[in-house]
């Protein structure tokens, strides 16, 4: 018989988070897979057991390398705990290829549930919860950057973003040109931890706010875009929304049809505002 695979949540700050099974799973594993092996002996310390399964490193430089192994251990029964930094895994962390890999060779895949950062941030954000959608980290690049949000424009849903620290203030400038400046939207930062902050208000706010430097582990989650709502269309606005979205490093081509979605105007109507003087 083929062992199993267990997607094992941890911790996103207090260890008291931690559910009961994840400490049984990680004492009885064969083998634990780990991105981060130095956080998951502090882990193991914490928790107060003794790993008695051997230990492997599985991030993302090497979990390509490193999962025929895992599934060749598997395929001959053994228990694989897999756990990253924080949260559950695959989720933005190393995980869907494992996965992806035992589903393929009908290997079981369960998981022990634990804390995420998503659906706290969400809870806590303020902002409705009904329907929502999770797009994990934005492009680096400000053109990528500005494209992905311009398709997001129309997303009627709630949305929950990761972000690193130094690039908050580049992600909440881009929504703010791609969403508009009113629209909602939290910054939730070291969720869980002695730090926690959650602050709350339009983008072009929370843009302010964000420049004296933001710290920690962030999660942004905005508001979707209201049924039947459009930007303004007077000439103005539209030449403004396109020269934001090029200033970002988008095209000029893809800025008009990124601000004719928005605007819910034929492109032609665009190109032809942005061109009147040229």
């Amino acid at each position: 018989m083929s062992g199993v695979l267990v997607l094992a949540g941890t911790p996103i700050g207090q260890v008291g988070d931690a559910p009961p099974r994840l400490a049984e799973e990680l004492a009885a594993a064969d083998v634990i897979a780990a991105e981060d092996t130095r956080r998951l002996r502090r882990l193991v310390s914490d928790l107060g057991i003794e790993l008695s399964g051997r230990v492997v490193s599985y991030f993302e430089g090497n979990e390509a390398a490193r999962t025929p192994s895992l599934v060749e251990a598997l395929v001959g029964g053994e228990r694989v705990v897999l756990v990253t930094d924080a949260g559950m895994p695959s989720v933005s962390d190393p995980g869907y290829r494992l996965v992806a890999a035992c589903v393929d060779a009908g290997i079981r895949v369960t998981a022990v549930p634990g804390p995420s950062a998503v659906l706290t941030a969400l809870a806590v954000s303020g902002l409705p919860v009904d329907r929502f959608c999770f797009e994990g980290f934005l492009p680096r690049k400000a053109g990528e950057r500005a494209r992905r949000l311009a398709d997001l424009a129309a997303e009627e849903r709630t949305m929950v973003f990761f972000e690193a620290p130094h690039r908050t203030v580049a992600a909440l400038e881009a929504m703010r040109d791609a969403f508009g400046v009113d629209r909602a939207a939290a910054v939730c930062r070291e969720l869980t931890k002695t730090h926690e902050e959650v602050r709350r208000g339009p983008l072009a706010e929370l843009v302010d706010w964000a420049a004296e430097g933001v710290r920690g582990e962030v999660t942004l989650v905005v508001s979707g875009a209201v049924a039947g709502a459009t930007m303004a269309t007077d000439p103005g606005s539209l030449r403004e929304a396109v020269a934001g979205l090029e200033a970002d490093g988008m095209r000029r081509k893809e800025a008009i049809a990124a601000v004719a979605l928005r605007a819910g105007l034929p492109k032609r109507e665009v190109y032809q505002v942005v061109h009147v003087d040229e």
